[in-house]
């Protein structure tokens, strides 16, 4: 992701095409027209956060190119990939998402309390997160649900991904790792 390395928060950018952006915190598809002039909030993961009209949006990496950059490629693995690949496909597709206001992966938050992969009679697989956010109040949690929905599936293997978000035990600062305590200034 060394493209987005060079964007900065508050840089100006016209759209160089029309592109659906994900409404925050709705989590809804929204277009925004080419020559629209949108503001970089945060560029981490996969995704790039960007102010418009007063409102914060998502941009995935698949529409990059509306913003001058090269797309991302949507996630895969193999077919042939192991048990062990597969699982750790998930958590490395875990770690590229982000709350688009805070600069840290939700696993290195302490968002994510746990993955589970389960096979099917039919040998496909079902995997559920189970994940909370920093506040019950967070009106992140569709849009960071939906996002780590979205790469995880980029498994051929896997049919179905199910967010569970809860509440219990409730967040702390103490779930967060070192490294995301040194990146907040948390420490």
């Amino acid at each position: 992701m060394q493209q987005l390395e060079g964007l900065y928060k508050g840089q100006q950018i016209p759209l160089q095409r029309d592109v659906e952006a994900i409404s925050i915190p709705f989590g809804k598809s929204v277009p925004i027209a080419e020559d629209s002039v949108v503001s970089v909030m945060q560029a981490k993961g996969s995704t790039i956060s960007v102010a418009y009209e007063g409102r914060l949006f998502l941009i995935e990496g698949s529409d990059f190119d509306a913003l001058g950059l090269s797309p991302l490629p949507r996630p895969t693995l193999s077919t042939e990939a192991s048990e062990e690949e597969i699982e750790q496909f998930v958590w490395d597709q875990l770690r590229t998402c982000y709350d688009p206001e805070i600069p840290v992966n939700i696993v290195d938050l302490g968002l994510v309390y746990g993955c589970r992969i389960e096979h099917l009679l039919s040998g496909e697989r079902i995997v559920t997160v189970r994940m909370t956010l920093t506040a019950p109040g967070c009106g992140m949690g569709d849009v960071i649900a939906e996002d780590a929905r979205r790469k995880i599936l980029g498994a051929p293997q896997i049919a179905r991904v199910h967010i569970e978000t809860v509440f219990d035990p409730p967040w702390s600062r103490d779930m967060m790792s070192e490294e995301a305590r040194l990146e907040l200034g948390m420490f």
